[in-house]
């Protein structure tokens, strides 16, 4: 009786431990549809990829889609049954059990023997828990799994929930983080040695135990060869292979886009089709970036902003050492851009005169730095032994290099659809993420003037219109003063026509015709063209508003795009995991897209983006801004070729520089400043600071956009006015002035517009003006500066 009592004692025991193990385990059938947390994949529109958004770097690969000498080097070296058993291999257990023995007499971590099945039921549906109970929940979860899911589907969730290392999730990730490869790229060794990883990634980094990492790979791969699945040969040809791994695990190959890529990420966050789903949804995202085009500009604002740095000398070294011991490794916390790959750090030795002594921090070698680099250092601030400074190797020697302070940015847009194909905000994102493409607020200055003029035309304006270019004041100036704007150097023309107004900057000029116009019409206007919340005052005439690079390069989109202003994206459209397109920029209809089209005209879609002024004003005002470039304060440009159009911008005390400028396929806008908005220093206008950035960059970009003529209106009326065809709107062309009556058609400057509006006086009343015309300044010697006034 009492061993009955025992008996059923147990027996009640077993069934109450068997009722509160069963009531808590999770439901197999749940992993029907699972899938881990997988990262959103951005791309360039080329296919590049840029970037990723992640909590866990995870591509997410189906089965069909792994190569199976992958999948052959897990099984070997994991479960090598996996596809006999029935979610428990008893062998293995039994093998494990026996080491446990001597593992729980030391007190060390269990060891599982557990299938791949069980490795599943515990990293998706249970803790990481060392314990009888987690183990035996783990068998009975395996059961349940190989009794609701597939073989093929079980692999498939195990090899893409797996921790690999080098923030590693699912192999895909790992092969592209390791070895920069995808998976169908992977050789037998490198498989192998991913397939090591599962037991203890950390214990087998390539970097830190390159030999306990190289040993386990050479034993998973000695068991694929005991499985069937290598050859003898095939084992000796992989075992003798070095393990050649990256060094750190990477986003992506292409470096050039973090501005961009983080631009995307915080307006995919605000937008709810994505949400908290962005970091773990799988996503396809599909940029407008052009990879080309990016990596021009980085180049260009990047070179820029150092050149602008280099005119302002040197500031001295960004620390000191006295050579002790171990002054390298001290030297070397202070990393270069990561952009400027090719800079050191290193530290000055000696001195004399420009002969200058280094020794690099990395590879502790000696050298000298270029005597012109000494010299215009030592020109600003002596150079001293123990600084510690940035060079980079040129022709034997080295160069001096310096971080400029100041920064920028340059966008660049399709004026046509609004997509961004580039995008800087800054000198390097890893010394600051902060991006002025678009969060920087800034007064543009000159840059401002076009809208002006584009009102004035929209109106009773056109190009020949005159008007005055000489000294006013207004009432309402700071402090009961007058505000009296003023031209660059106080030089004042006389009688301009609108083209030459804005080809030389001339404020007074714009001052005049913004007070013609009405501010609250030119304010109006301007926010139709992208540029809201402007005050009607006319400091705004001369760019005292504030803008971001972004917004002021889009809204000069519609001079471009025949008066049609577009908005500007950076995503064109994302899919998610199943390959369905969830969001596209672009929504216009094509009905007649499906049918055939031999021997028919091919359909057409609607124009994206919202008429805002004129076509004929348009044209107008790309034709005035491409005189900007050939004949006014962006003339450096020139050599650009003709149809190249833009405006340059500089406010008060030279705080910024910009220039805006455009063809008919491509629309750029560079900004140069300090990010406290202190004044860039003297002579530092948007021609000297911001317009080379624009031609360098636009050498690459007319490349694969070349220029071409600007699309000229279908009812816009020509003249030839002082040499130049201007363009009309039909009945204003009577306000064209008449040629001249003599000599060839030649572009006319400064120098005698007062004797050509003289006689075109007479011309048009019959007799002699009633006042000779004054005498005009003498022409400026080099590309006319912009005008600079104090805007209030």
């Amino acid at each position: 009786m009492v061993l009955l009592g025992g008996i059923a004692l147990a027996g009640l025991v077993v069934a109450v431990y068997a009722a509160w193990l069963f009531h808590d385990l999770p439901d197999a059938s749940e992993l029907a549809d699972y899938r881990p947390p997988t990262a959103t994949r951005v791309y360039a529109g080329d296919g590049t990829l840029i970037g990723e958004f992640s909590d866990e770097r995870r591509i997410y690969v189906s089965y069909d889609q792994i190569p199976q000498p992958v999948i052959h080097a897990f099984l070997a070296a994991e479960d090598r049954n996996f596809f006999q058993h029935g979610g428990i291999d008893v062998g293995g257990i039994g093998r494990a059990s026996l080491k446990n023995v001597f593992n729980l007499a030391s007190g060390r971590r269990l060891e599982g023997g557990s299938t791949i099945t069980q490795q599943v039921a515990k990293n998706v549906l249970l803790t990481n828990e060392s314990s009888l109970n987690r183990k035996l929940k783990e068998a009975i979860l395996a059961n349940r799994l190989e009794a609701t899911l597939s073989k093929e589907q079980i692999l498939e969730l195990y090899l893409n929930e797996i921790f690999l290392g080098y923030r590693s999730f699912g192999i895909a990730s790992a092969a592209y983080n390791y070895f920069g490869k995808s998976l169908a790229q992977l050789t037998p060794d490198e498989a192998a040695f991913l397939a090591s990883l599962p037991k203890g990634p950390n214990n087998y980094h390539p970097k830190r135990h390159p030999g306990a990492a190289k040993g386990r790979r050479d034993w998973v791969l000695g068991e694929m060869e005991q499985s069937g699945w290598l050859t003898p040969e095939q084992l000796v040809e992989a075992r003798a292979k070095p393990l050649v791994t990256r060094d750190a695990p990477q986003r992506s190959d292409y470096k050039d886009a973090d501005f961009f890529v983080e631009e995307a990420r915080r307006q995919a966050a605000a937008n709810p089709q994505f949400g908290e789903q962005l970091r773990a949804g799988g996503f396809y995202m599909r940029t407008t970036l052009d990879p080309t085009l990016q990596t021009a500009a980085r180049r260009a604002l990047m070179q820029g902003l150092e050149n602008y740095d280099r005119r302002h000398g040197w500031r001295g070294g960004w620390g000191t050492t006295d050579f002790a011991d171990g002054w390298q490794a001290v030297a070397l916390k202070e990393q270069a851009p990561p952009e400027r790959r090719s800079w050191q750090a290193a530290a000055i030795e000696s001195v004399s005169g420009n002969t200058v002594r280094i020794r690099t921090a990395r590879d502790d070698k000696s050298g000298t730095l270029l005597a012109s680099d000494a010299a215009w250092a030592n020109a600003n601030r002596q150079l001293k032994r123990g600084e510690l400074i940035f060079v980079e190797p040129q022709g034997g020697q080295f160069a001096l290099k310096q971080v400029p302070r100041v920064n920028g940015a340059l966008v660049a847009i399709e004026p046509q659809s609004g997509r961004v194909l580039a995008m800087v905000g800054g000198y390097s994102y890893a010394l600051s993420s902060f991006n002025r493409a678009t969060q920087a607020r800034r007064q543009p200055g000159s840059a401002f003037k076009p809208f002006v003029y584009a009102t004035a035309l929209e109106g009773d304006f056109t190009p020949a219109s005159i008007v005055l270019d000489a000294p006013i004041s207004f009432a309402g100036g700071p402090n009961g003063t007058r505000w009296t704007p003023e031209n660059y150097s106080r030089q004042y023309y006389g009688p301009q026509t609108l083209r030459r107004g804005l080809e030389l900057s001339r404020n007074v000029m714009t001052v005049r015709l913004a007070q013609s116009v009405g501010m609250k019409k030119i304010v109006d206007q301007s926010a139709k063209m992208g540029l809201p919340g402007m005050t009607p005052n006319l400091s705004v005439s001369l760019g005292a508003g504030e803008v971001t690079p972004l917004e002021i390069t889009a809204a000069y989109s519609a001079f471009a795009n025949g008066g049609r202003r577009v908005t500007p994206y950076l995503i064109d459209y994302v899919q998610d995991r199943d390959g369905e397109t969830i969001f596209r920029a672009d929504n216009r209809s094509c009905r007649e897209c499906g049918r055939g089209f031999s021997g028919q005209e091919s359909p057409r879609l609607q124009q994206r983006g919202t008429q805002v002024i004129d076509p004929i004003t348009a044209y107008q005002m790309s034709s005035m801004l491409e005189g900007v470039v050939q004949r006014g304060t962006a003339a450096s440009a020139r050599g650009l070729g003709p149809w190249v159009a833009g405006k340059t911008g500089t406010t008060n005390e030279y705080r910024s520089a910009w220039f805006v400028g455009f063809t008919t396929d491509i629309v750029v806008g560079v900004f140069i400043g300090f990010d406290d908005n202190r004044s860039l220093g003297s002579g530092e206008a948007g021609a000297s600071a911001a317009v080379p950035v624009f031609t360098e960059f636009m050498q690459t970009a007319l490349k694969e956009r070349p220029a071409r003529p600007f699309v000229r209106p279908k009812n816009a009326i020509f003249r030839t006015v002082n040499g130049i065809e201007e363009a009309f709107r039909p009945g204003t062309e009577r306000q064209a002035p008449p040629p001249r009556p003599t000599g060839p058609a030649q572009p006319v400057g400064p120098q005698n517009y007062y004797e050509v509006i003289r006689r075109e006086q007479e011309a048009a009343s019959g007799a002699p003006a009633s006042s000779p015309a004054p005498t005009a300044p003498p022409p400026p010697k080099k590309a006319p500066a912009e005008d600079l006034s104090g805007l209030y």
